[in-house]
C-alpha cells in the first residue's frame, strides 16, 4: 500500500490506531500533569469504548494497529537498530540497551509502549517511589499527533513534551521500514528535532485539498517549525496554499482539531467564539512564491480564497455555556469516514443537534453495527459511540485516527 492523504474527508481506506492499554495505569492523580492528562482513565472501560470505535472504522477501512505493525517491523534488523539507537538518544542507559538487545519483537514492543520501571534503590523503596528508565506512552492512542500524511509524504511529529518523544521514534521506524506503509519519504523528521522552539503535532495539520493545508500555530506547533515545514511543502510537494490559524494559549485548545474539523465538502464544525465575532482568532494565508504572510478577515474568507468555501456548524449550538462544555469534551473533533459521514462521541448532544439541522442523520453505533440503520451513498450522517473515558485523555475521534489512505475527492 502506498500512503496517500490529500484531504480530511475523502473516503477512508486505511487507518492506523492504537487501543489504549496498561500504559494508562502509569497515570495517577499526582503525576497526571506530567503525562499531559487532566484526569485519570478507567482502562477497561476505555478499551471497550475504543473497540466499539474500531468496529465502526472497520466498516469503512482497513484498520492497522501500531503494536501489530511495530512487532512485524522489529523483525527487520535495520529497523531494530535504528530504534535502539534513537531510543538511547532519548534515554541513554547501557543496562536498558543490553536488555533491549535480548528481547524478542513482542517483548520489545510491549516495553516501548508500557515503559520500563527502574528497580528502586534504598531511598525509593523507603519512600515507596517508582520511576521509569523508559517512559510509558499513555498518549499513544492519539495516533494523529505523532505522524501526519500530506499527499504521499510523511511528517513525523516533533512533540512539544519529552514524555511523548518515543512516539515519534515509533512512527519514524514504521514509515521508514514497514512494507505496508510505503510512502514518498519522510518530508519532516521531527524525531531528529530537539530544538525547544521547533515543535509540530498532527492535531494542528489539516490537509484540506491536494494543494491546500491548514495549520494551527499553537502551544504544540511552533512558528519556527511551521516556517520550516512551509519551505518543505513549497519545494517538494503540490501544496501551494497554507492557511495558518493562530491559536490561543489555552489548554482547552491545544490543537486546531479541538476547535475546527472539516466534516463534508461544504461544512466544518467550529467552536464559534474562535471563528465568529469579536473573539475570533487571527488567520493568515501564505501562498507559494510569496515571502509575505497575509492576514485574512476570518478562516472562511481564507478557505474561499483557496477555492474551498465552507459553512460553519456550531459546536454546542447557539448557547455559549454549551459551546464551552462541548468543546471541552471534543465536540469539534470528528473523523470523516467518507464525505459527509463522520464518527463522533455521543455525549455532545447540542453539537449533534446542530449537525442534524445541517442535514446529518444521527445514528447510534449499536444501530449502525447491528444493521438496523442503513446508509445510502448520498446520506450525510454522524455515527456516535460512547466515549466517557476516552475523552478524559483530552481528544476525540480525529485524534485517535491517523489516516493512511483516502480516496481523491
Amino acid at each position: 500500500m502506498h500512503v496517500t492523504v490529500n484531504s480530511e474527508i475523502g473516503s477512508l481506506r486505511s487507518v492506523l490506531v492504537h487501543t489504549p492499554g496498561p500504559e494508562l495505569l502509569a497515570v495517577t492523580p499526582s503525576n497526571r500533569e506530567d503525562y499531559l492528562y487532566d484526569d485519570i482513565i478507567d482502562v477497561e472501560i476505555a478499551q471497550r469504548e475504543h473497540r466499539r470505535f474500531v468496529a465502526i472504522l472497520e466498516r469503512f477501512a482497513t484498520v492497522h494497529h501500531v503494536s501489530d505493525l511495530l512487532t512485524a517491523t522489529m523483525g527487520i534488523p535495520e529497523a531494530r537498530e535504528l530504534l535502539l539507537r534513537e531510543v538511547m538518544d532519548v534515554t541513554p542507559s547501557q543496562p536498558l540497551a543490553r536488555d533491549i538487545e535480548e528481547m524478542n519483537a513482542s517483548q520489545l514492543v510491549t516495553m516501548l509502549i508500557e515503559g520500563r520501571e527502574e528497580a528502586p534503590g534504598p531511598l525509593a523503596r523507603h519512600l515507596n517511589e517508582s520511576s521509569y528508565s523508559l517512559p510509558p506512552l499513555p498518549n499513544l492512542f492519539f495516533t494523529r499527533d505523532s505522524a501526519m500524511m500530506v499527499g504521499q509524504h510523511v511528517l513525523v511529529g516533533s512533540m512539544r513534551y519529552g514524555v511523548r518523544w518515543v512516539e515519534e521514534l515509533i512512527m519514524k521506524v514504521l514509515f521508514t521500514y514497514n512494507p505496508l506503509l510505503t510512502n514518498a519519504g519522510i518530508l519532516y523528521d521531527g524525531a531528529s528535532e530537539r530544538r525547544f522552539n521547533h515543535t509540530l503535532e498532527g492535531g494542528d495539520v489539516h490537509p484540506v485539498s491536494a494543494d491546500t493545508v491548514m495549520i494551527g500555530s499553537s502551544e504544540r506547533s511552533s512558528p519556527a517549525a511551521i516556517d520550516h515545514l512551509a519551505s518543505l511543502f513549497f519545494a517538494d510537494t503540490a501544496i501551494r496554499n497554507i492557511i495558518v490559524v493562530v491559536m490561543p494559549g489555552e489548554n482547552t485548545a491545544i490543537h486546531l482539531d479541538m476547535v475546527f474539523t472539516q466534516v463534508d465538502r461544504e461544512h466544518c464544525v467550529v467552536y464559534p467564539p474562535y471563528f465568529v465575532g469579536t473573539e475570533r482568532l487571527p488567520v493568515l494565508l501564505w501562498r507559494k512564491g510569496s515571502d509575505v504572510v497575509g492576514e485574512q478577515p476570518n478562516v472562511f474568507a481564507a478557505l474561499k480564497a483557496c477555492g474551498l468555501p465552507m459553512t460553519p456548524i456550531n459546536c454546542g449550538g447557539e448557547r455559549r455555556i454549551l459551546q464551552e462544555r462541548e468543546q471541552w469534551a471534543s465536540g469539534c473533533n470528528f473523523v470523516a469516514l467518507r464525505p459527509g459521514v463522520i464518527a463522533s462521541y455521543s455525549r455532545n448532544e447540542a453539537t449533534l443537534r446542530s449537525l442534524e439541522s445541517a442535514g446529518f442523520r444521527v445514528i447510534a453505533s449499536m444501530d449502525f453495527l447491528g444493521g438496523e440503520a442503513k446508509l445510502s451513498d448520498r446520506d450525510r450522517a454522524v455515527i456516535t459511540f460512547e466515549g466517557s473515558e476516552l475523552v478524559r485523555g483530552g481528544g476525540g475521534p480525529r485524534c485517535m485516527t491517523m489516516p493512511l489512505l483516502r480516496d481523491e475527492l
